[in-house]
């Protein structure tokens, strides 16, 4: 499949495992267009911080490590789930970014507006470029508000904690379904009621729920709203 006509901007936004990663970057194949999960930029800050011992509560501190942090996505050298290789001032953090641990703070990380505002300034240059699929919360709403195409999907926490329970058992890490679950519906509070950028759909997007469907299902409903968004251009 060639490249759109008009659209070269697309920002896929929706909860926690939703399915965003995915399907952004089967689309992103699909387009040949670059993918880009806005997501690893606050797992990895979230990550250097604890790593560094420093208190996940102390806002000043993250947003100055958010502001001075060297984060760089290159294409995946290990082929063992990872979607790029992400590294922090130079370190391989890839697998880090996935743990529980992170899972449990990201959410407050994100809450933080300085910390927000530096990474939303790399992501900018970044969908500037054109020709990408963006992935996150907020695209849509903050980082890409004019991109040319807006999805917003859905699924139930249910079946969120269920694919959440599968990668990591993947992994080959022990997991809970319903620890997940619960972490997940936390999340979902979390991410909704933020004052800075909360987790919403933008009025422009299109919703998708992913709820029984097989990724390729998704991904057709997607491509479908290409061509309708092509056909009104």
């Amino acid at each position: 499949m060639g490249e759109p006509a008009e659209i070269s901007t697309i920002a896929i936004d929706g909860p926690a495992s939703s399915g965003k990663s995915t399907i952004g970057k089967r689309l992103a194949g699909k387009l040949d267009f670059l993918f880009f999960d806005s997501g690893v930029m606050y797992r990895a800050v979230t990550c250097e911080a604890l790593n560094r011992g420093l208190d996940i509560s102390d806002e000043r501190a993250i947003t100055e490590l958010a502001e001075n942090l060297r984060i760089d996505v290159r294409a995946a050298s290990v082929m063992d789930g990872r979607e790029n290789d992400l590294l922090a001032d130079g370190i391989d953090i890839s697998r880090q970014i996935h743990t529980a641990e992170v899972d449990a703070q990201v959410s407050n990380v994100a809450t933080y507006p300085g910390v927000r505002r530096a990474l939303n300034r790399h992501l900018r240059t970044i969908g500037a470029r054109g020709r990408i699929v963006m992935v996150g919360r907020d695209i849509g709403t903050v980082v890409l508000p004019n991109a040319d195409l807006k999805i917003y999907l859905v699924a139930s926490p249910e079946e969120r904690a269920k694919r959440r329970f599968r990668e990591r058992e993947q992994r080959g890490e022990e997991a809970d379904y319903f620890e997940i679950l619960d972490s997940i519906r936390n999340r979902d509070e979390l991410d909704s009621s933020r004052e800075t950028a909360p987790l919403k759909s933008a009025p422009d997007a299109h919703e998708v729920n992913s709820d029984g469907l097989s990724i390729p299902e998704v991904l057709d409903r997607v491509l479908a709203l290409i061509g309708a968004e092509e056909t009104q251009v």
